[in-house]
């Protein structure tokens, strides 16, 4: 101890001094120090902070400055692997999954022929539920690909760019249910038109017909408002000069099943419509839209649940990234 004191005050005429040097080591010779000389030379630098009260100001600032970059170089030098290979194995799912919607998008639209005449894509008026399959797994896909390769290669851009996103889309979430709350009646309305145009095109698009059926047998319901909706299809609608064998008739996913029936009669609908007064025996008589809006608070609680789950999934992610960065920033500022 009397050794270190003694050299404490021999070094205090020298304002840079340490361990007998005139000026500060360079970063190589920190690199090539061995540890417990660094070690030995920190606890030097407390020392010599402690009795160096009535130095000038410019050399306890060196001394704070020095003793600041041997905690954190030695306490934490590395990445914290546990947050790395949690953040890499957060993504890696999402990055999977991500590949098969895309797999999946494209596989329904070879089967369509939509890969051998591109311009069909454009040539539909409706929904097609293939591009939200892509879209979904396009996004799923970029913002896997970020995390995973930004947290093994330890890339603050690629960090950034995915808590960034996760970010906005969950910020989007929040603002579309708000103003789905807020604007209640203008969503009706939107929704009533959406699924009024898609209606026209049901027999345009053969995804767009399974997503129309199983919508409508699932919730039991027929039409947007009523089964007088599917007056708006060119196949369906009760015009006299309408041809169709199917004319002023539904959907067999309107009709009413009887569970004892092993093969599914598409030929339900047909002319139900002529016969108004039974309609109730034969056909669903409400509408998709009050449909979901006698669903909506049944199964609050679950989509409530739902909306959480993913909500502390984005968090999740978003405190992995920003953890990770502030790490790598930690290491470079060391070195």
């Amino acid at each position: 101890m009397n050794k270190l004191i003694n050299k404490q005050k021999n070094d205090a005429v020298t304002p840079y001094t340490t361990r007998g040097s005139a000026c500060p080591p360079t970063k190589n010779e920190e690199e090539t120090r061995p540890l417990e000389i660094a070690e030995e030379e920190r606890w030097f630098l407390k020392l010599t902070l402690f009795w160096s009260i009535n130095e000038p100001e410019e050399r306890r600032t060196y001394l704070l400055n020095r003793l600041e970059m041997y905690y954190y170089r030695y306490e934490n030098s590395e990445v914290s692997c546990c947050y790395k290979y949690l953040m890499f194995s957060y993504n890696i799912i999402f990055w999977l999954a991500g590949a098969a919607f895309i797999a999946a998008g494209f596989w329904a639209w070879s089967e369509k022929g939509v890969l051998l005449d591109l311009t069909q894509v454009t040539r539909l008026h409706g929904f097609d539920p293939v591009w939200l399959v892509l879209v979904v797994g396009g996004i799923t896909f970029i913002l896997g690909f970020a995390g995973c390769v930004g947290a093994l290669r330890e890339n603050i851009c690629l960090l950034k760019f995915f808590s960034g996103v996760i970010g906005l889309i969950f910020f989007l979430e929040l603002t579309a249910a708000v103003l789905a709350v807020v604007f209640q009646s203008q969503v009706r309305e939107w929704i009533n038109d959406f699924f009024l145009q898609n209606i026209r095109s049901y027999r345009d698009d053969i995804d767009l017909q399974n997503l129309i059926d199983s919508l409508q047998k699932m919730n039991q319901c027929c039409g947007a408002k009523d089964p007088n909706d599917w007056d708006e299809n060119l196949y369906f609608n009760c015009n006299m000069t309408n041809r169709s064998r199917e004319s002023c008739g539904v959907p067999f996913s309107c009709c009413i099943s009887d569970p004892t029936d092993l093969v599914i009669n598409t030929q339900c609908g047909y002319d139900v419509r002529k016969k108004k007064d039974d309609w109730a025996n034969y056909i669903h008589t409400k509408g998709c839209i009050t449909a979901l809006e006698d669903w909506l608070p049944r199964n609050l609680y679950t989509v409530a649940i739902v909306f959480v789950v993913i909500s502390l999934l984005q968090m999740v992610g978003i405190y992995l990234a920003k953890t990770l960065i502030s790490d790598i920033h930690k290491v470079k500022f060391r070195y």
